[in-house]
């Protein structure tokens, strides 16, 4: 199954709460689920500012040391990507805005992410999304 890493707390908001954007540099035309993989790396000053804008969306995110990172964490439908164009608050201009709906989370699967979108053996997601 396709997959892409987000950093936490991004990849928290999608699956646990209202984020419906995922802003990229680039397109992507592909539509339909992809997995959403908690990016190992986040460091304090990052936590820092997503959680003001988090805060600013209406938003209060968990504590760093409780968001998982380093696994996929859940599952998410892509149904469309325009590039500065979307009524989000979760929409930064200048960047291809992915939009997204139906967020489920999964029992998370111990993963390493990749650069870009990556392959996750179907079997592996079989086991935990049933």
């Amino acid at each position: 199954m396709k997959a892409i890493s987000v950093r936490q707390p991004w990849a928290w908001g999608i699956i646990y709460s209202t984020k419906d954007i995922e802003n990229r540099g680039w397109p992507i035309n592909y539509r339909g689920d992809i997995l959403i993989h908690a990016a190992k790396k986040c460091t304090k000053k990052e936590y820092e500012i997503a959680s003001i804008f988090f805060q600013s969306m209406g938003v209060f995110i968990p504590e760093l040391k409780s968001l998982r990172r380093g696994q996929v964490i859940g599952i998410v439908t892509i149904v469309d990507c325009k590039f500065s164009q979307v009524a989000s608050g979760w929409g930064i201009p200048g960047q291809y805005h992915w939009k997204l709906e139906n967020p489920r989370k999964i029992t998370p699967i111990p993963y390493i992410g990749r650069l870009g979108i990556f392959e996750v053996p179907d079997d592996l997601v079989m086991e935990v999304a049933a």
